[in-house]
């Protein structure tokens, strides 16, 4: 192609807009108000998410700090117990580690046969599993009574 050619290609340039055009513009300018409408939506949803979340946190926050109150006022009116009940847990959690190390040696010996036979499996969790759970629950409870908080924490101010 010469010079010539090539200036008849790209001489005719359409500035006008056909009526095609302009219906894919007023299309299009439809679909960005529907797509605007459904992100204010989608905010407005995610608004009332947001207050949901805040009523949830602050009713855990309640509930836990209701029970760190319960907790302070019975160490200060069992403040004795209360060193018992730390000296138990720690005693009962050597306890415990010593039991975690009796139940880690017995999956070690016995894997392949835990793994192979379910009677054996069954048997090791009826030999140890109601013990471990039981010593669990104790020593969680004692932890608690033991290292429950010496003040009653302030309450926080309202919004």
């Amino acid at each position: 192609m010469n010079k010539n050619q090539q200036s008849h290609f790209f001489t005719q340039i359409d500035v006008v807009p056909s009526n095609s055009n302009n219906r894919s513009l007023q299309e299009s300018s439809g679909t960005l108000s529907e797509l605007c409408l459904l992100m204010r939506e989608m905010l407005v949803a995610q608004d009332k998410q947001n207050e949901l979340l805040e009523e949830l946190i602050e009713q855990n926050v309640a509930a836990q700090r209701q029970r760190v109150n319960e907790l302070a006022m019975w160490k200060k009116a069992n403040p004795e117990l209360a060193k018992f009940c730390k000296t138990a847990a720690d005693r009962l959690g050597k306890i415990q580690t010593e039991y975690l190390n009796v139940i880690t040696d017995e999956i070690y010996d016995n894997f392949d046969n835990m793994r192979d036979s379910e009677f054996m499996l069954n048997d090791f969790v009826d030999r140890f599993g109601p013990r471990f759970v039981h010593l669990n629950g104790i020593l969680q409870v004692l932890a608690q009574l033991g290292n429950a908080p010496d003040i009653i924490p302030a309450q926080p101010k309202a919004k």
